[in-house]
């Protein structure tokens, strides 16, 4: 199986380094499609696999093609890879906000699996969502998953709206968790820590609840109450975050993130 991937940012080469770590394809199978030839050349030199910046050399060889452009790259890639895509070719694309009727439709092909990664793919500790249309066949849709759990966890969703949600959860979900972690940091160093100190704080404190709350079957809920008793110092600050709305503003922020991507999506 050859496998294209159209653009040579983070994530698209974040796949192709997943998948030739994993040993499902050898760096013969593994093409990357960048926007110029000296972005293709430099790439060479770092990385295993082939690259090219001209479609006819390697848009009709592949297999399974990976649209790894911004959203709004999407009409420029499309006009240059159109005469050279197949009808039997299986697409993926993970550009948020482009439905796959504007695929079917700029390329005329109809295997298309529509993902949303996350940033953590980069360790191999994402989450990806994806859906696909009809034609794509149960074995497509085994490999391609196999594909995707080199970079994480994978979920399926039957409706392609909720791709669109799960980028307002998983997909933009990294930045949400970086915001609070850099207001604590920001309370910690306000407290007399080193910046150093701050850091190690916060993020152990993240990574030992995460791994906490993975590790049982307790709900949120009931961690948050064996750690507030009443009365005590983790009460306090629950009260405020209660008395400036912080739950709501958090569900606010995703439903904007929801609206968002649907409108990218037109």
């Amino acid at each position: 199986m050859k496998i294209l991937i159209l653009g040579g940012g983070n994530m698209g080469l974040t796949y192709a380094q997943s998948f030739l770590r994993s040993r499902i394809v050898i760096p013969d199978q593994m093409m990357v499609l960048c926007r110029s030839s000296e972005k293709a050349n430099s790439l060479s030199q770092q990385q295993e696999g082939r690259f090219f910046s001209d479609p006819k050399l390697c848009v009709p060889e592949a297999d399974l093609l990976i649209l790894a452009v911004k959203p709004q790259d999407a009409p420029r890639l499309f006009d240059e890879i159109r005469e050279w895509v197949e009808p039997g070719q299986v697409f993926i694309s993970i550009m948020a906000g482009v439905r796959m009727d504007a695929i079917r439709e700029a390329l005329g092909v109809s295997k298309i699996i529509r993902a949303m990664p996350n940033l953590p793919a980069q360790i191999g500790a994402g989450v990806t969502t994806f859906t696909s249309t009809d034609p794509v066949t149960r074995i497509e849709l085994v490999m391609v998953q196999n594909l995707l759990n080199t970079t994480g966890k994978t979920l399926y969703v039957e409706q392609e709206d909720m791709i669109d949600a799960a980028t307002a959860i998983s997909g933009s979900g990294p930045a949400y968790v970086y915001y609070f972690m850099n207001a604590m940091i920001q309370a910690a160093l306000q407290m007399g820590f080193s910046a150093s100190e701050a850091e190690l704080l916060v993020s152990q404190t993240f990574t030992g609840a995460v791994d906490l709350y993975n590790k049982s079957d307790s709900s949120c809920e009931a961690w948050i109450a064996k750690v507030a008793s009443k009365g005590g110092t983790t009460e306090a600050a629950l009260s405020v975050f209660r008395e400036t709305a912080l739950h709501e503003d958090i569900v606010a922020g995703a439903q904007a993130a929801l609206l968002r991507a649907r409108e990218l999506g037109r």
